[in-house]
């Protein structure tokens, strides 16, 4: 933030905005577009939308449905943490010695003053899964979900940053943020935060987000925050665990590797005694650097990490069983899921569609076939121009990548 206030949208620019279905951008931002984020705020300043609209979110979380999921779910340790900025809670505190978490343990700290956190609940509740699911087509990033739940009047942590961008979403009561100077730029995934190096700077932004409220903080930038309402407040932490382009030349250096000898060579013997004389490693170091300059490709090794990304994705496979349709009947109508991203490339005389989960193979001779399959748009088996049409149906509808429609 570097001494600024975030852009700020007041409840009289709460105009309406797209459904995260159809935008979940716009859901979170609008009237920000998508391209002005991106050109401005991305990566560079927090923004503060404060809409008025109390029930924005319920159809992701609800508190009801938080205490439905912590009083039914097979609590296990890292899928509930305690923390306490008055009171530090220990992790044996609340957990048994072969991981089950104890629930009455939970109660009571939390009855204390302690904040219940919930990470990766995106994978539980399958509505806040698949808004998860729609960040990850707009960003091409993991996404993680970050549940805080805090009793009236606590607070959890002290200033600090994140390594990641987040989008703070209110579900429930009133938390009141503190926005400091930016500590560090764009810090790496495992530059972790530490309070006895990174002290804050005078608070150079207060709001308070009501239920219904989001703001957008970049990594790096020093936060805090506290329930000052009557209530518990109950917000998602939305993360963008993303790649750098130091991610992608490191893979491109990896893939030249594989044809450059000099780069697999070992270090030079005695190279970590205070005697060696480093003057030929410059020049051997100089010349790896020429290479990488006129020989690496960013092409293969962006292609790499767009299919890597897509295969590390949840497959979405909701209603598959329900639903399941051994042989498609007359009628029967089709379109391939939202948010379920997709890649192709040609393998040894396959075609092999990249997807979460894995790759599925078919003949080269099924592309036309696939391309309508996948395209997002209906369809029914008589469309599909290939030998055996309902075959790639079932085989699609197994792995998460269609559903019926109509």
């Amino acid at each position: 933030m570097n001494g600024t206030s975030p852009a700020r949208l007041g409840s009289e620019a709460a105009v309406p905005s797209p459904g995260w279905q159809e935008d979940a951008l716009g859901f979170l931002m609008a009237p920000v577009g998508r391209d002005e984020f991106f050109d401005r705020v991305y990566e560079k300043e927090a923004l503060l939308n404060i809409r008025g609209e109390p029930d924005r979110y319920s159809s992701l979380l609800t508190l009801a449905m938080l205490d439905d999921f912590i009083s039914s779910a097979d609590l296990r340790e890292g899928m509930i943490e305690l923390t306490n900025r008055k009171n530090p809670v220990s992790r044996d505190d609340y957990t048994y010695e072969d991981g089950r978490i104890i629930r009455g343990a939970v109660a009571r700290e939390y009855g204390r003053g302690a904040t219940i956190i919930l990470p990766h609940l995106h994978e539980s509740l399958f509505q806040l899964g698949e808004f998860a699911r729609s960040l990850e087509e707009i960003f091409s990033c993991h996404i993680q979900t970050n549940i805080y739940l805090t009793p009236s009047g606590n607070q959890g942590f002290p200033p600090h940053y994140d390594n990641h961008d987040v989008f703070i979403m209110q579900i429930a009561g009133a938390k009141a943020w503190r926005l400091y100077d930016t500590a560090v730029q764009t810090p790496y995934r495992g530059e972790r935060f530490q309070l006895e190096r990174h002290k804050p700077s005078e608070v150079r932004q207060e709001f308070t987000l009501q239920a219904g409220d989001c703001v957008y903080v970049p990594r790096g930038m020093m936060h805090d925050a506290e329930n000052v309402g009557d209530e518990p407040s109950l917000h998602i932490t939305v993360g963008l665990i993303t790649k750098t382009w130091a991610d992608l030349l490191l893979e491109a250096v990896s893939e030249l590797a594989l044809t450059e000898e000099g780069f697999r060579r070992s270090l030079p013997p005695g190279f970590a005694t205070r005697e060696f004389d480093r003057e030929e490693a410059r020049r051997h170091f100089s010349g790896l650097i020429d290479l990488v300059a006129s020989k690496a490709s960013m092409e293969s090794a962006f292609d790499l990490m767009a299919d890597n990304f897509i295969r590390g994705r949840r497959p979405n496979l909701a209603g598959v069983i329900m639903q399941h349709p051994p042989v498609p009947q007359t009628g029967d109508r089709f379109r391939r899921r939202r948010f379920v991203p997709w890649n192709a490339a040609e393998d040894e005389g396959a075609l092999v569609i990249v997807g979460p989960g894995g790759d599925l193979r078919f003949k080269e001779e099924d592309g036309d076939a696939l391309e309508i399959a996948l395209s997002g748009g209906p369809f029914g088996e008589d469309e599909l121009n290939c030998a055996e049409p309902a075959e790639m149906i079932r085989r699609l509808w197994a792995h998460g990548y269609l559903e019926k429609i109509g």
